[in-house]
């Protein structure tokens, strides 16, 4: 950054050794390689110069200056992109190992930003043997998911048709980055997954379905519907979850609520039971809620189902019931008052006095 540009040319070529900078009150002295890498900040005619001073770099003898170039690399391919993403493809093959690591991270840097040119190359790295070529670019399509994320999707797509686990995992792990953005191809994505023979692949899935509630509800209703069915409970739970988010006022929602509160898995039945609350007034909750004991064997659920039966007015001790009978609220002096001046009475009217019978003994 502190190499003007006109000097930079000349240290990427070798034309001088070195060139003196000053950064933060220090001297440092800048090498051919920091030349190289400053190519990234060349701009106007420079920037075309310094692309064939790029190319020649990544096809130089000497590691370190591939390695350098491959710094400049993305900065360089925003201005001059031909033939710098051929050069990248064939330097993740190189000889030598650092330079191998330098492209694998050059490749998750222009991912997210020239999909196109790097289409095929990501996708063969996706599924490279090698461990960290794999997953330097499941970094790179991470990113991806924010920048093109119809793009992403395209990738996920493919690769959840692989026969390998670990890519159908992974893949199914990138569904949440690509949720916000990736529109009906992500809710397919979900979709598809959650039908996935894998348990791992189809819990990864599940945990798109809460997110998912609060920005599609039909769709997550759909989805949740089909996830509460499955044979593990992860899945179920997160189904659950994704139910409790929905809006039960939605007849399926409630459907799927009513339906689960005589699911085999008990969590399941659990889960359901305490959203019933939500859907029913009290009456008609203690009637589904006793209907429910008859078949409930579950000790907590029964206790759950119980507490909801119980009605305080009736059950209730004898505070719980006078709660009910509580005196109203009294009347400020100021309503009194305007009341009284209007001729109507506020409260309980006064008794008359009591009879003595001294009237009829008088007038007898």
């Amino acid at each position: 950054m502190a190499i003007p540009q006109q000097a930079v040319i000349p240290l990427a070529t070798g034309e001088i050794e070195t060139y003196r900078v000053g950064w933060k009150e220090k001297d440092y002295h800048m090498t051919r390689l920091d030349g190289i890498k400053a190519l990234s900040i060349l701009s106007g005619a420079l920037a075309h110069d310094g692309h064939s001073i790029l190319i020649e770099s990544l096809m130089h003898d000497d590691p370190d200056v591939r390695i350098a170039g491959l710094y400049a690399l993305p900065s360089v391919a925003e201005t001059c992109p031909d033939e710098l993403f051929d050069h990248l493809s064939v330097l993740l093959d190189d000889k030598d190992k650092s330079v191998r690591l330098a492209a694998s991270g050059c490749l998750k840097s222009v991912a997210p930003i020239f999909p196109s040119a790097t289409e095929g190359t990501l996708a063969f790295e996706l599924r490279h043997q090698i461990k960290s070529r794999r997953d330097a670019a499941f970094s790179g399509l991470g990113d991806l998911c924010q920048t093109w994320p119809e793009v992403a999707c395209d990738h996920i797509d493919e690769l959840l048709q692989e026969d390998s686990l670990a890519l159908r995992r992974s893949a199914a792990g990138l569904l949440r980055r690509v949720l916000s953005k990736g529109g009906a191809a992500a809710w397919d994505l979900i979709g598809w997954a959650l039908e996935d023979e894998d348990v791992e692949t189809r819990r990864q899935a599940s945990k798109c379905l809460v997110p998912l509630a609060h920005r599609e509800q039909r769709i997550a209703t759909i989805l949740a519907e089909r996830a509460i069915l499955d044979s593990d409970s992860k899945v179920m739970l997160s189904a659950i979850k994704c139910i409790e988010v929905l809006d039960t006022d939605h007849g399926r929602a409630r459907d799927l609520v009513l339906a689960g509160c005589s699911h085999k898995n008990t969590s399941v039945r659990l889960a359901c039971v305490k959203i019933l609350p939500r859907l029913m007034g009290d009456d008609i909750l203690r009637n589904h809620c006793n209907a429910l004991l008859r078949e409930e064997t579950d000790p907590t659920i029964r206790n759950e189902l119980k507490q909801m039966t119980f009605d305080a007015q009736i059950e209730g001790t004898e505070d719980q019931k006078n709660a009910f009978l509580a005196p109203a609220p009294k009347v400020p002096e100021i309503d009194r008052e305007i009341a009284e001046s209007q001729g109507k009475t506020v409260g309980l009217e006064e008794l008359p006095p009591p009879d003595t019978g001294t009237d009829k003994t008088r007038h007898g």
